[in-house]
């Protein structure tokens, strides 16, 4: 069993910063790409961010210079720092992440159970 606890969500104006965080714990052998999806009412789901194993990072345009996606592996936790809040980033945020139980076993995808970004005046 894999669990994912998210934290980090609330209430901000335009223009302040928001930290999430979702540590994974239990039983994990190794995760791979850790990431972050949010989803704004009657929209579909979209990726946010995400960063390898090794690292590497990717964001979706609308967050490029504002979000910065970051991972702790000794922690088995993803950061999402996000800064200069635009309305349209209100959302519920989650993260994804994907993980391998044993040496040999096929990475699998957990979600976390999302956190609430309201970005408002």
């Amino acid at each position: 069993q894999v669990q994912l606890v998210e934290s980090g969500g609330g209430l901000v104006q335009p223009g302040g910063s928001l930290r999430l965080s979702c540590a994974a714990s239990g039983s994990i052998f190794s995760i791979y790409v850790m990431g972050w999806y949010r989803q704004a009412p009657g929209k579909q789901r979209e990726l946010v961010a995400a960063i390898t194993s090794g690292g590497t990072t990717n964001y979706v345009d609308s967050v490029k210079g504002r979000f910065t996606i970051s991972r702790d592996n000794a922690k088995k936790t993803v950061y999402l720092q996000m800064n200069d809040l635009k309305p349209e980033d209100t959302a519920v945020y989650y993260c994804k992440v994907e993980v391998a139980v044993s040496r040999l076993s096929v990475p699998t995808v957990h979600w976390g159970q999302g956190t609430q970004v309201t970005v408002s005046s």
